[in-house]
């Protein structure tokens, strides 16, 4: 998988502002964009895992800490999906 950087600029001040190193600040706003590309539904819960830079349980796990539904199915989708089954 080839990785392609994209530089932020922040405030000079705000590791020490939000008490955070520099990779605590990096993962959190991997998170925060693989999570909102997921809610979006502009990727899939795979592609949001490797964007954050962890596993697909973890990122689930994540997801769940924080109350954020791992599945975008809606009920219909889940009743259609029974039915095919039954």
């Amino acid at each position: 998988m080839t990785l392609h950087s994209i530089n932020v600029d922040l405030p000079s001040d705000i590791l020490l502002t939000i008490n955070e190193t520099e990779k605590e600040l990096r993962y959190r706003i991997k998170f925060a964009l693989a999570v909102q590309l997921y809610s979006q539904q502009k990727v899939t819960i795979g592609k949001a895992a490797q964007i954050a830079g962890i596993s697909r349980l973890e990122f689930e796990n994540k997801l769940s800490e924080n109350r954020i539904p791992i599945s975008n199915l809606e009920l219909d989708d889940v009743l259609n999906d029974i039915s095919k089954l039954k």
